[in-house]
């Protein structure tokens, strides 16, 4: 079965194969496991780029490559921010976390509601959500790498709040897109 994926996939699996990696690098006893454990969030990140842009060039778009890649960003952000939540242990770092997974559970269950309408496209990924990934992805990285408190993890966390108000801004957009098809029986 390996054998007949393509690339793009491999980069997908790949990247939900470093989850557990991530995990374990960063609970290490050791002061290089927070740089690490950002490097390996980092290559995470770039494969997510990377698989789509590959399976887009080189019209390598697939079922299970659509199916896996929105699962191995979900899994991969959500239990990053999980560690962080941990890590600072302030409300002010799980409100955007919340924030973030929170609006991952409602669009996840929306594109899926709207796929069986058939209308899957009107709540595809919009410019303001590819932003909103891009500055997740750094803001995790730094916060991930950096010592806690330090002034470039500060950076982090305005990138984080950032992140979650587009985060918001994006679940609006997606949630008024689909009102019409959400209150059509009212």
């Amino acid at each position: 079965m390996l054998l007949s994926m393509n690339i793009p996939n491999l980069l997908t699996l790949l990247r939900i194969g470093l989850i557990p990696v991530l995990v374990l690098c960063y609970y290490l006893p050791y002061s290089w496991a927070a740089m690490a454990s950002g490097a390996i969030f980092a290559i995470a990140a770039v494969t997510d780029w990377l698989d789509g842009y590959l399976a887009r060039r080189w019209d390598q778009s697939s079922a299970l490559g659509a199916f896996l890649d929105p699962v191995a960003d979900k899994l991969m952000v959500s239990i990053a921010l999980v560690l962080l939540v941990e890590t600072f242990a302030q409300s002010w770092m799980t409100i955007p976390a919340m924030i973030i997974i929170g609006r991952e559970i409602v669009i996840s269950a929306l594109r899926e509601w709207m796929a069986e309408l058939g209308k899957r496209a009107s709540v595809a990924v919009s410019n303001i959500g590819k932003i909103k990934t891009t500055l997740q992805m750094i803001s995790i990285f730094v916060l991930i790498a950096f010592e806690p408190y330090s002034m470039i993890s500060w950076a982090g966390v305005a990138a984080l709040y950032a992140a979650a108000l587009l985060t918001l801004w994006s679940m609006i957009l997606y949630l008024k897109s689909a009102w019409p098809d959400l209150t059509e029986e009212l």
